[in-house]
């Protein structure tokens, strides 16, 4: 099968794993992930990155679109892993007056991956708003512009929560969508993260604007956040794939969990049976995210293609008495089925072995550092 892209992640947050479970998304984030996000190093997000590659290799994913802190960093991991990433770390800002995108280590960071990673396209560089709710109209004009001036795609959180619609309606009288798409922030090819909380009138206004949006099925169960109407969407024309999200809000990468998902959640929220189909969701995680990642030679086997393909063993119980090959991909398989991965004609890896990365070297390098973030611990 072509190999899945993870169209919305943070994978660094593999070293936080577990770090504060079962928690409502308020608690969970402000008492607990960003304090202990507050020790996170370079070289940490390096090794944390190095994890979820491994992870998302193992698993049949051989690319990521991420968004997280020390993105020069993030992009170093996916070009030394061998893998194909999309990274950006996003603005956030309340100052409502006086931002200054060139003050903001973001801007460096971003600077620096631009010149690190423009020659194979393997890794893309892209500009990112964390949302609306997070920041106001004179940062989103300042990362419009940048974005223009150096051809970078965005990446955005839209409508995760209720409590963050609810707030950007208090804000600006308008839904995110509305508002985003009112200062222009959909008028470079958009990735948006979550679409849970959508109007009718926002996804025909994401329609209009061609942006993507990822959804994370698993993540926004497990934070009681809702579920995307994705069937709604791709039926409107949106280009819906799917995410991870975070390990701390997750704690997977396998997106064979996701695809099942993504297809059970629309046949319960619709009462349909025939919504999103095994088909339709292995295209989320194939075709639709090679286009959100503006790889149009992926996604799919075809003469003329990127060799990025994955291997399934189906010398199992799991497969051996499917009347389907597509329902099997969809509903019967796991990530413990992929024999191999590879990536440009690259084997990245094969029967349990890591062809690029030192999987023990950086698994004692994550593990040497968790009294750090157990420091922060309430």
């Amino acid at each position: 099968m072509p190999g899945m892209y993870n169209c919305h992640s943070h994978a660094a947050m593999t070293l936080l794993r577990g770090f504060a479970d079962d928690r409502f998304l308020e608690d969970w984030l402000f008492n607990h992930i960003l304090p202990a996000e507050e020790m996170l190093t370079p070289q940490l997000v390096y090794t944390g990155t190095t994890i979820a590659i491994a992870e998302m290799i193992a698993s049949g994913t051989i690319a990521f679109t991420d968004m997280y802190f020390h993105m020069d960093q993030v992009a170093q991991a996916a070009q030394d892993a061998g893998v194909l990433a999309n990274v950006s770390n996003a603005v956030v800002s309340f100052d409502k007056d006086s931002y200054n995108l060139t003050a903001d280590n973001v801007y460096h960071q971003t600077l620096r991956a631009i010149e690190n990673n423009n020659s194979d396209g393997r890794v893309k560089v892209e500009a990112s708003i964390h949302g609306a709710y997070t920041s106001f109209p004179n940062a989103w004009r300042q990362v419009l512009d940048f974005a223009q001036k150096h051809g970078l795609a965005m990446h955005v959180h839209l409508s995760e929560t209720r409590a963050e619609n609810e707030t950007v309606r208090q804000n600006f009288d308008k839904t995110p969508t509305e508002i985003f798409y009112e200062h222009g922030i959909f008028d470079i090819p958009t990735t948006a993260a979550h679409g849970v909380w959508l109007t009718d009138n926002d996804i025909t206004l994401l329609a209009e604007k061609s942006v993507t949006v990822a959804h994370n099925p698993i993540s926004n169960l497990k934070l009681a956040s809702g579920l995307a109407p994705a069937h709604k969407m791709l039926q409107s024309g949106v280009n819906v794939t799917i995410g991870t999200d975070g390990m701390a809000s997750n704690n997977s990468h396998d997106l064979f969990e996701e695809i099942k998902m993504s297809s059970l959640l629309q046949k319960h929220l619709l009462n349909d049976p025939t919504a999103m189909p095994a088909a339709a969701a292995l295209q989320l995680a194939t075709t639709n995210g090679a286009k959100a990642q503006g790889r149009p030679t992926s996604g799919q086997i075809q003469t003329g293609y990127d060799a990025d393909l994955v291997l399934i063993d189906q010398n199992n119980p799991r497969h051996s008495l499917s009347f389907c090959p597509i329902s099997a991909l969809a509903y019967s398989t796991t990530g413990r089925d992929v024999e191999m991965t590879i990536c440009r004609g690259k084997v990245l890896y094969e029967k349990g072995e890591y062809k690029t990365i030192d999987i023990e070297k950086v698994m004692f390098e994550a593990r040497d550092a968790i009294p750090k973030f157990l420091s922060t611990r309430k």
